[in-house]
């Protein structure tokens, strides 16, 4: 079995980063967080920050480092979007997760790390 992405005991092993983000959720550079479901892949946290719309006044803030493995080395073992837009999925290890965050299937048995949101108008801030 590719061991990409492997937690051994109670927490996840994410490192604690500082997170400190704001965009505009109306901004052409985010044109996919302006329709329910929609997301976007920030620079940021650990190994980067997945937003997901839930509607128009709900944002999820997510970090993409899967918690099977959080530390492993390769480039997979990032949690991305799956191409069906059904869920979310770490290519190395297999682990799926929902739009929430939760477990679908495994080898991860916790859900992602989530990051506070807050809405103000139109600037989305995520931090930790």
């Amino acid at each position: 079995m590719f061991a990409s992405c492997k937690d051994s005991d109670q927490s996840p092993g994410i490192p604690n980063v500082p997170v400190s983000e704001q965009i505009n959720v109306n901004s052409l550079q985010y044109p996919k967080l302006r329709q329910d479901g929609g997301y976007a892949y920030l620079q940021s946290g650990y190994k980067g920050i997945l937003v997901v719309r839930q509607n128009a006044n709900l944002y999820l803030a997510f970090e993409q480092a899967c918690t099977y493995d959080p530390t492993h080395e390769l480039p997979c073992g990032r949690v991305e979007v799956d191409p069906s837009n059904l869920f979310l999925i770490d290519s190395c290890c297999g682990s799926q997760f929902n739009f929430q965050g939760g477990v679908m299937t495994g080898p991860a048995v916790y859900g992602l790390r989530q990051y506070r949101t807050a809405l103000d108008g139109s600037l989305l801030y995520i931090s930790n």
